[in-house]
């Protein structure tokens, strides 16, 4: 495995449009019956989707990453926290006394067993086994009979720390390994602490974690997938697509955007008029909808079976529109009951056919440019 070069985020003051350069750029591609393309037709081993090696390559690779554990608003006093699996590892993440954030992995020095479940608030971890107490910064408060556990000594049995990162909005949790200086100097602000969490949720599919999070990123499916649902209020295979480093930015404009070409660019306003996909490399997305915004981390399981964790936060209200929590959760209930259950049904159909031989790769062309970022990424640090 390559890890030489895992932190190629860009700055997006330099490299992602904004607001008037993106309907300038929707305007000029309706106008032209266009679409941003890519330079490369990708050829993915369908082997990659199936091998255990490959799987377990991938799980390393997570580990070694920042990556996206949950937004800064799931952990919104001290004393919060949440536990559950990442990348095949009880992970166990706090916010102190002094409202910093921890992460530990989930399992009592003493014997292993987990000491958190779930989510919540707590002063402290109490472990279900034997007792053993641990505080929020994952100190070891208190080994029930000490007597017994000669030489043991408590500051040097608190919970494994991992490294841990909170920064525009959400937590990175590093489970092998330092974050890297330029990662923590470069990372985007996605959201603000202040947004609010209205809704956690996790599904699980039996489908191979890229491909469920394929199909997140190009506008090409959505006339024929989404007919019924997407399609009528969007554009047929018009995007915006940015890559900055390993990551993308898909725009999906609605068909409302048109709307605005008569108002002066000082006017206009582009919240609601487009869906904006962030892909953080390699498993996590951020789609900002018109209401809402889902922070989605697929978690594998297996070769075949993935996580949906899916956070859902209201957008910031602009000055035109204030949004309500009955209208944030309205829209979300939408899309995930429409489109996403489209996407993971196709994804699942799709899983049923790599084992047959009908093709020994699949096939991403122009259209799919930022899904061509995602697996040339995953090339160069794991190999085909």
């Amino acid at each position: 495995m390559n890890n030489s070069n895992h932190y190629s985020l860009a700055s997006p003051t330099s490299l992602l449009l904004d607001d008037n350069q993106i309907i300038e750029r929707v305007f000029s591609h309706i106008s032209n019956k266009t679409t941003d393309l890519g330079t490369e037709v990708w050829k993915e081993p369908v082997q990659n989707y199936l091998n255990q090696e490959r799987f377990d390559n991938e799980i390393k690779l997570l580990k070694s990453l920042p990556v996206p554990f949950c937004p800064s608003s799931a952990l919104p006093e001290k004393g919060s926290y949440i536990s559950r699996m990442a990348a095949g590892t009880p992970i166990l993440v706090t916010r102190d006394e002094e409202g910093k954030v921890n992460a530990f992995i989930n399992a009592c020095r003493h014997r292993g067993m987990q000491v958190a479940s779930g989510s919540g608030c707590k002063k402290s971890f109490v472990c279900p086994y034997h007792g053993w107490t641990y505080g929020l910064k994952g100190e070891n408060r208190n080994i029930p009979g000490s007597d017994g556990f000669p030489g043991i000594d408590p500051l040097d049995h608190g919970l494994k720390k991992v490294n841990v990162l909170e920064k525009g909005g959400i937590v990175y949790v590093c489970q092998d390994g330092e974050i890297n200086k330029n990662f923590q100097k470069e990372v985007l602000d996605y959201f603000t602490f202040d947004q609010e969490l209205i809704k956690q949720s996790e599904i699980e599919d039996e489908a191979n974690w890229k491909i469920l999070h394929e199909t997140l990123l190009e506008g090409y499916h959505i006339k024929t997938l989404h007919k019924e649902t997407f399609y009528p209020y969007g554009l047929d295979n018009i995007n915006v697509v940015e890559n900055y480093g390993q990551n993308s930015r898909v725009i999906f404009p609605f068909r409302r955007i048109e709307k605005l070409k008569s108002l002066e660019p000082t006017k206009r306003v582009i919240d609601g008029t487009i869906t904006s996909v962030y892909s953080l490399f390699p498993n996590v997305s951020i789609s900002v909808l018109s209401k809402h915004t889902n922070l989605v981390i697929l978690e594998p399981i297996s070769p075949s079976r993935s996580k949906w964790i899916i956070y859902t936060l209201i957008n910031k209200s602009n000055e035109k529109e204030k949004i309500s929590k009955e209208e944030a959760l309205r829209d979300a209930k939408f899309v995930s009951d429409q489109g996403q259950d489209e996407d993971r049904e196709a994804a699942r159909a799709i899983q049923e056919t790599l084992s047959t031989k009908a093709n020994k790769h699949l096939t991403f062309g122009y259209f799919e440019k930022a899904i061509v970022n995602f697996h040339s990424h995953l090339e160069k640090l794991l190999g085909n």
